[in-house]
């Protein structure tokens, strides 16, 4: 859960070395001018360059994680990509974020095993529907289990199958603007075709959120070309300049971007 420190022309930050030192603008001054950066604004250092394992674990001490999910959590942890699953702190956002918005029903790209998608449906009212797909159906026999188990399962469609097969079908069948949510966190580099799907599924004043944004550090990284990190470094640019969207990236787990249908 480690964040390197980031620079640029514009903007330095402290390095974790002086920012656990100090905190003051001296410290993250003298970071900037070893950096090279005589003309760059200061600004505090983000607690991700700072992330310990005491901090996180503190962290995760003070996030609400229902028992179900940890069982979850537990059995995956020991699973073939088991460190691919959704944290806790990421979890416990995304139920919170159904709850301010009201959301009814919602769409998740990338099941893996449904730790992302029991927090959804755990916060979805008796009402909501939650369509989840994925195409590994060994992993999402997993999800299945914890649905039920959660008695939530009344709330999930999943669908097995490519996603952009899926959610073409769904748009087909569901229409322009009649979902309230949708969570992408599937194939790095069908990034933008996802995201362009879900625009069209979620109504105005909806939210996508999409997970791995900030890929390991890997994206703010010249020298990683690998294709899952080119299409990443491709999608955030092109968010960046995307006027339908509101959005912010959160540096929560591996970074998510919280976009606002305009």
């Amino acid at each position: 859960q480690q964040r390197g420190s980031e620079a640029t022309t514009d903007l330095v930050y402290a390095t974790s070395a002086s920012a656990s030192a100090s905190s003051n603008s001296s410290d993250v001054s003298t970071a900037a001018a070893a950096a090279g950066h005589s003309n760059a604004v200061v600004n505090k250092a983000p607690i991700g360059a700072v992330m310990t394992p005491q901090l996180y674990n503190y962290l995760l001490q003070h996030t609400r994680e229902p028992d179900i999910l940890a069982e979850l959590r537990l059995e995956t942890s020991g699973m073939h990509g088991g460190h691919m699953q959704t944290a806790p702190e990421q979890g416990q956002l995304l139920a919170l974020l159904v709850e301010l918005l009201g959301v009814q029903s919602a769409i998740e790209v990338g099941v893996f095993t449904g730790y992302s998608s029991l927090a959804v449906a755990l916060a979805l009212p008796e009402s909501g529907k939650l369509v989840a797909f994925d195409k590994e159906p060994t992993t999402m026999e997993v999800a299945q289990k914890y649905w039920d188990k959660a008695g939530v399962a009344h709330k999930v469609d999943s669908r097995l199958g490519p996603a952009l097969e899926r959610l073409q079908e769904l748009l087909n069948e569901q229409g322009k603007s009649s979902f309230d949510m949708a969570f992408i966190d599937a194939d790095k580099r069908c990034y933008q075709s996802y995201f362009e799907l879900c625009l069209k599924l979620v109504r105005p004043g909806g939210l996508i959120a999409v997970d791995n944004v900030l890929f390991y550090g890997k994206v703010a990284d010249p020298a990683v070309q690998d294709k899952a990190t080119v299409a990443l470094k491709e999608f955030n640019q092109r968010l960046l300049a995307d006027a339908r969207v509101s959005y912010s990236i959160v540096p929560i787990g591996d970074g998510m971007a919280l976009c606002r249908k305009r």
